[in-house]
């Protein structure tokens, strides 16, 4: 598969404004998406040995390989238009520094941008790039 994963917090409000973020920066349509509370989330993460996270605002799953933490967002960024790919040279930072902010913002990201009732559903323009 030609294509990465997105999979999100579909109650977090920041990780829902990340996702959309995201598609207006996709040109070419390289990324799809799923909730992580949904089945195909779980699904897929347990079909590459994870236990599905708790605490995760995202994970990207990319040609076989699954990314979490400041890893996912970096890769993440590397398709995106605009100077975003330039985010890449953040990779020098050691990644536990990197991870622990990204862990930080997580623990916090309901109390500083708020969280839904029910997941996140996509206009129906971009629908088709969601999974289940």
């Amino acid at each position: 598969m030609d294509s990465g994963i997105v999979l999100f917090d579909g109650v977090c409000n920041l990780c829902v404004w990340s996702v959309q973020f995201i598609l207006r920066r996709d040109r070419r349509a390289y990324y799809r998406f799923a909730a992580l509370q949904s089945p195909v989330s779980q699904h897929l993460l347990r079909q590459h040995g994870i236990q599905p996270p708790a605490d995760e605002s995202v994970v990207l799953i990319e040609r076989g390989y699954v990314y979490t933490h400041s890893e996912a967002w970096l890769r993440i960024t590397r398709r995106l238009s605009g100077l975003w790919p330039l985010l890449s040279v953040v990779v020098v930072v050691p990644r536990p520094l990197r991870d622990r902010l990204d862990i930080w913002i997580a623990a916090h990201r309901y109390r500083w941008f708020g969280r839904r009732d029910a997941c996140w559903v996509a206009s129906p323009q971009p629908r088709g790039r969601f999974l289940g």
